[in-house]
């Protein structure tokens, strides 16, 4: 039986992440809140259904990104895609904690922790709160936890309230993330490190990637009004995945 407290503390994430989208640190709360040992069993058990996520749970290798060595890989390689992306958001690799992984589920949490601007880049989805809701379904698709879910529930409330101008950015971008994660290779445990030097392009189509058939499978959205909570800073950083 879960804990009643990690029910209040997640309720409490839930409705100030809704009110307000980029409270980072209320993401945090939620996943706290949601990482039971079901919902952790759930996640390694996931992990290590494909051979990439197995290897990276015997071994927990972490990822090591140097923004200086990044920004000197040609143009459009995926490190310095990243690079850029980081620069442009004033984030630095060398910046996040790297997280205890002393056992499987809390390798999990640690792994798609360091990863999760890894996977902006890749996915394509960028860092406002369409992007982000974009990128939590593409979590949604690919793994079993729960916290993508409270967040798109989180970013469906937050856009009915404050920012229903917004609408068909942020459904198109959901749509579109589920679709990417459906079809792509699992993405945990991939080994990034090896990818850095290669063209974005090609790492997209050795982890089967299909962005440009997903755009054209899916009708633009139409031209929205701004709306509270509904600028250009969304939830930025979401590194937590359980």
């Amino acid at each position: 039986m879960r804990n009643p407290l990690s029910i209040v503390q997640a309720a409490t994430a839930f409705v100030r992440l809704t009110a307000d989208m980029s409270r980072l640190n209320e993401v945090f709360n939620l996943s706290d809140g949601l990482a039971g040992p079901d919902e952790m069993r759930d996640m390694v058990e996931s992990a290590r259904s494909h051979e990439g996520g197995a290897a990276a749970l015997r071994e927990r290798p972490h990822v090591h990104l140097k923004l200086a060595e990044l920004r000197a890989l040609p143009t459009g390689t995926l490190g310095r895609e990243y690079a850029i992306m980081m620069d442009r958001n004033g984030l630095d690799p060398a910046s996040i904690p790297t997280l205890p992984d002393d056992d499987d589920g809390k390798y999990v949490r640690a792994h798609l922790y360091e990863t999760h601007d890894l996977w902006h880049v890749v996915t394509g989805f960028g860092t406002d709160v369409a992007g982000e809701l974009g990128l939590q379904a593409f979590y949604q698709a690919q793994l079993p936890g729960k916290l993508p879910a409270a967040i798109l529930a989180s970013g469906f409330l937050n856009t009915l309230l404050l920012s229903f101008g917004q609408r068909d950015v942020r459904l198109r971008e959901i749509a579109r993330g589920w679709m990417l994660g459906r079809r792509s290779r699992p993405l945990f445990g991939v080994r990034w490190d090896d990818f850095m030097a290669l063209p974005l392009d090609e790492v997209r189509a050795r982890l089967g990637i299909e962005v440009a058939a997903v755009d054209a499978a899916l009708p633009a959205a139409a031209v929205t009004v701004g709306g509270a909570a509904g600028g250009a800073n969304g939830v930025q950083g979401v590194r937590a995945a359980a």
